[in-house]
């Protein structure tokens, strides 16, 4: 069985490059995968929000194309720090199902459920009412590939763009999903109260999306944040 691991990259990723595709590198020979980088500019114009007005975003769309070659794939954004210890992901979730993180939960849960019905104005309603992916941390294989595919020769135009577009073909063809526990990809919606407040240090991969700082006395931005949670596991 062929696998690849996949990030998604541009100019404003060097940083995160330098510091985690050494990291991704490593995972992927302990896994015996293949590593790829998704640096070539996606011709979505027409999609919205997000880096490079959704450009950014949907180049992991080519995962469509990867998939003749790849029995599986793991996507991984660039903005995560895996933990020495990190499970397979592909022991962790079965062939036949999609993994995934459940975003709307817990204070993201009304906006993310906006953003699942306006998919449903944008292409018609599937019945389609609660589970929003991430793509962050996110594993398929070769029979679902059709979730890397355009929407009636469009894509999603609003607020959640690839994780909206996917999700919704996902529940269109009724693909199963595996949920993966948040430590998974743990953000920093989930070191919140209504969480309890988890140590993100118990985790498997902390995912710096968003704001992404979880220590604002410490760090400035999300990457010294970055830079600061890698030397406690990695130095």
């Amino acid at each position: 069985m062929k696998l690849l691991i996949t990030t998604r990259a541009d100019a404003a990723c060097t940083e995160w490059a330098e510091l985690m595709y050494p990291i991704f590198t490593r995972y992927a020979q302990k896994v015996k995968a293949d590593f790829t980088i998704l640096d070539e500019v996606f011709n979505c114009p027409e999609a919205a929000g997000g880096i490079g007005n959704g450009v950014y975003q949907y180049r992991i769309m080519k995962q469509y194309d990867l998939h003749e070659q790849y029995d599986r794939i793991l996507h991984l954004d660039s903005d995560m720090l895996l933990s020495p210890n990190c499970p397979n992901l592909f022991d962790v979730v079965p062939y036949d199902k999609i993994g995934t993180i459940f975003e709307d939960k817990g204070t993201r849960r009304p906006q993310r459920l906006q953003c699942i019905m306006n998919s449903q104005h944008q292409f018609g309603d599937i019945g389609w009412r609660e589970g929003y992916i991430n793509t962050g941390v996110f594993v398929t294989s070769k029979c679902h590939k059709d979730i890397y595919k355009k929407i009636n020769g469009k894509y999603f135009t609003d607020w959640g763009t690839d994780d909206i577009h996917i999700g919704y073909l996902i529940n269109k063809l009724k693909y199963e999903i595996e949920e993966l526990p948040f430590q998974f990809n743990h953000m920093t919606m989930y070191s919140e109260d209504w969480n309890n407040n988890p140590d993100r240090f118990d985790s498997h991969i902390i995912h710096y999306a968003g704001r992404g700082v979880f220590d604002p006395g410490e760090a400035p931005n999300k990457i010294e944040q970055a830079r600061l949670d890698y030397k406690r596991w990695y130095k």
